[in-house]
C-alpha cells in the first residue's frame, strides 16, 4: 500500500502544483518570469532532455538484456496503442457518434500515458529494472502518434492536412526528444554489454531523478489543465475507461504471455506490460482535437476521468503484479 500512496502522491502533487501556479498567475497573485506556455515547454525540455537521459542510461546499464524475446517488447507496446485506437473507433461507430466525437474517442483510445505516469508506476512498483523496460516498450510510441494517430484524427475533421502535421512527420527522425531518448538507450546498452560496472551512487541518482522527472512533466500538464464539462460526457468516459482498463490489458498481456515475456527475469517484462497497458489517456490526446476541430471537451473529460480512476486501478495493479 505504501507504494501506491507514494506513486499516487507524486502524480497528484505534480498536477496540483502546475494547476495551482496556473490559477495564481491568472489571478495576479504571483508573477512568473516567463509566460505559462513558455514555462510549460521549458519544464518538458528540462525533464526529457536533461533529467530523463541520465535516468535512462543508468537503468539500461544494469537491466538484463540477454534474452532475444525482449526484442518483441516494443511491438507489444505498439500493439497496445493500435488496439486501443481500433476498439475506441469501433465502439464510436457502433454508438453512431458524430465525426468530431469519433475522432476524439479514437485518440483517447490510442494515446496512452506511458512516459510520465507509466514510467513512475513501473519504477515505484518494480524498481529501476522495470523503469528501464518502459523505454523499450515505448520505442514506437511517437511514431504511432504522428504517423497513424494524427492522420486518423484529421480524417474525422473538416480540416485539411496542415503544415504542422507534415512537419511532424518529416522531422520525426530529427526530433531532439526522440534522438536523446534513443541515444540514452544505446549508451546504456553499450555500457551494459561492455560489462562496465555501474557506480553505486547511480542508484540514488535514479531514485531522485525518476520522481523529479514525473513531477516536472505532470506540472507542465497542470499548467495547461482546463476543467470542462465532465458530467456531460459520462457515457464516453465510462466507455473509454472499459477500453483502457479492461480490453487493452487483457489483449496485450495475453499477447505478451504467449510470446514468453513471463518467463524472463521472474516475469518482470510481463509485469511491465501489465502496468503500461493499464495507463490512462495521455495528455497528448488533447492536441489532435485542438488543431483539427474535434470534440475537445470529450477528450479533456476522458483524460481527467481515466487519470482520476488511477486511485482504483493502481492498488489493483499492485495486487496483480505481486501474484504474477
Amino acid at each position: 500500500m505504501s507504494k501506491f500512496i507514494y506513486s499516487f502522491s507524486i502524480i497528484l502533487f505534480g498536477l496540483s502544483l502546475g494547476y495551482l501556479i496556473q490559477i495564481l498567475a491568472k489571478r495576479g497573485r504571483i508573477k512568473l518570469p516567463i509566460d505559462i506556455d513558455a514555462l510549460r515547454i521549458r519544464l518538458q525540455r528540462i525533464a526529457l532532455l536533461l533529467i530523463n537521459p541520465v535516468a535512462v542510461v543508468g537503468a539500461i546499464w544494469v537491466v538484463s538484456l540477454n534474452n532475444a524475446a525482449l526484442a518483441a517488447l516494443p511491438f507489444v507496446g505498439l500493439f497496445a496503442l493500435l488496439t486501443g485506437g481500433a476498439i475506441a473507433l469501433g465502439i464510436a461507430r457502433m454508438l453512431k457518434m458524430s465525426p468530431q466525437r469519433t475522432g476524439s474517442m479514437y485518440v483517447c483510445g490510442a494515446f496512452t500515458n506511458i512516459g510520465s505516469i507509466g514510467a513512475l508506476v513501473c519504477f515505484v512498483f518494480l524498481g529501476e529494472k522495470g523503469f528501464a523496460l518502459v523505454l523499450i516498450y515505448k520505442l514506437f510510441e511517437e511514431l504511432s502518434y504522428y504517423a497513424i494517430g494524427f492522420p486518423v484524427a484529421k480524417y474525422y475533421s473538416n480540416t485539411a492536412m496542415d503544415e504542422r502535421l507534415r512537419d511532424h512527420l518529416k522531422n520525426l527522425i530529427r526530433d531532439p526528444f526522440i534522438l536523446v531518448s534513443l541515444s540514452s538507450i544505446i549508451i546504456g546498452g553499450m555500457l551494459n554489454f561492455g560489462g562496465v560496472q555501474r557506480p553505486e551512487f547511480y542508484k540514488t541518482i535514479i531514485a531522485v531523478f525518476v520522481p523529479l522527472m514525473t513531477i516536472m512533466l505532470l506540472a507542465s500538464i497542470g499548467l495547461a489543465l482546463r476543467f470542462r464539462r465532465v458530467r456531460d460526457y459520462l457515457q464516453e468516459c465510462f466507455t473509454l475507461s472499459i477500453i483502457k482498463f479492461f480490453f487493452i490489458p487483457i489483449l496485450t498481456v495475453s499477447l505478451a504471455y504467449m510470446i514468453g515475456l513471463g518467463k524472463i527475469d521472474e516475469g518482470l517484462p510481463l509485469k511491465v506490460v501489465m502496468i503500461l497497458s493499464c495507463m490512462p489517456v495521455a495528455f497528448t490526446a488533447l492536441i489532435p482535437p485542438s488543431i483539427y476541430d474535434l470534440d475537445l471537451d470529450l477528450a479533456n473529460s476522458c483524460w481527467f476521468f481515466t487519470t482520476a480512476l488511477l486511485v482504483i486501478v493502481l492498488p489493483v495493479l499492485l495486487v496483480l503484479i505481486n501474484r504474477v
